[in-house]
């Protein structure tokens, strides 16, 4: 294995003093999840994505934090690197595998800090398959409680999102914004729901966190 590469994953998704304050934790929370870390793993990390996409870091699998980093290539960085593309999705099943191994393991457990366990449930989330959305439901809800202070309120806005993501699951069976790119053909329901524009994975943060958007 090397340590190298999966270290480099992690320091760069995690920067140092990330649980210092709220105020940073929210920013870089921004940062993830509104397009402020896409120029650098397009830059960086296109080659490690395809060398997990082969199976070739597979033995990343073996740790509690490797196997988050290679959680993190395999569901963020494919995201980013084929956005607007079917590809983008086409590690999914394999990030949920790697998530549901390591949470019946001792993997999930072993991780020290929210922001660790948000990611490395954070693919059963994106899963299109009811139980998994209900399992990342459990989960975030229990990181709410077991989280310092500080922290809670941008934990309970990820476990209402997650709420909100098994709710559309529950609706419709599968995530209507992923149809045209994936090349299924949308409901007239799923179409009045997309015309709505109010995309969970679009939806802003709170005026209680964003205020710290406004104050750098």
């Amino acid at each position: 294995m090397s340590i190298k590469q999966f270290e480099d994953v992690l320091r760069f998704w995690f920067p140092e003093q990330l649980d210092s304050d709220q105020a940073t934790l929210v920013r870089q929370w921004e940062r993830w999840f509104r397009g402020g870390m896409d120029a650098a793993i397009i830059e960086r990390f296109p080659s490690l994505l395809e060398q997990a996409t082969r199976g070739e870091l597979d033995n990343w699998s073996q740790e509690p934090r490797s196997r988050l980093a290679l959680i993190l290539v395999l569901d963020q960085f494919s995201r980013t690197i084929h956005r607007g593309l079917a590809q983008a999705f086409a590690q999914d099943e394999k990030a949920c595998s790697l998530t549901i191994e390591g949470i019946n393991g001792s993997h999930y457990t072993a991780l020290e800090t929210p922001c660790e366990k948000t990611f490395f449930i954070l693919p059963l989330g994106h899963s299109e398959q009811l139980s998994n959305l209900n399992l990342v439901v459990t989960l975030a809800d229990e990181l709410v409680q077991e989280a310092p202070q500080e922290q809670r309120a941008l934990l309970e806005f990820s476990a209402a999102q997650a709420c909100r993501h098994r709710d559309i699951i529950f609706q419709f069976g599968r995530h209507p914004h992923r149809n045209e790119v994936l090349g299924r053909e949308s409901t007239p329901e799923e179409l009045k729901y997309l015309a709505t524009g109010q995309l969970v994975h679009t939806r802003s943060m709170p005026p209680y966190l964003s205020k710290f958007l406004s104050n750098r």
